[in-house]
């Protein structure tokens, strides 16, 4: 596997660079849009709270875009985020290779 050395976009950098700034929407419109609380918008733009498979449909639906895209780019946060503090492990299937062969 290998390591992104740049974090992937987060969804809340594509909700308010991609949708809110062009469309001059605000926090607070996209969430009574949506109907959620407006702190739930906040958290997710600021990279406090991830985006939940809920949260995915209702925006695809406000966006015109497709859960799995929200979930896409959530998940490809996650794993940077979580790879970047776990050690690496050496793989198994080339020691057992080595071992094998001599």
């Amino acid at each position: 596997m290998t390591q992104h050395r740049r974090k992937p976009t987060s969804p809340g950098e594509i909700i308010y660079e991609e949708f809110l700034v062009p469309l001059e929407i605000t926090q607070k419109e996209l969430a009574d849009h949506i109907k959620c609380d407006y702190k739930v918008i906040n958290r997710i733009i600021n990279e406090k709270s991830r985006v939940t498979p809920d949260m995915a449909i209702s925006l695809a639906q406000a966006f015109e875009t497709t859960p799995d895209f929200w979930l896409n780019a959530q998940q490809a946060v996650d794993i940077w985020v979580s790879s970047s503090k776990k050690r690496k492990i050496p793989s198994i299937i080339k020691k057992r290779r080595r071992s094998v062969t001599i």
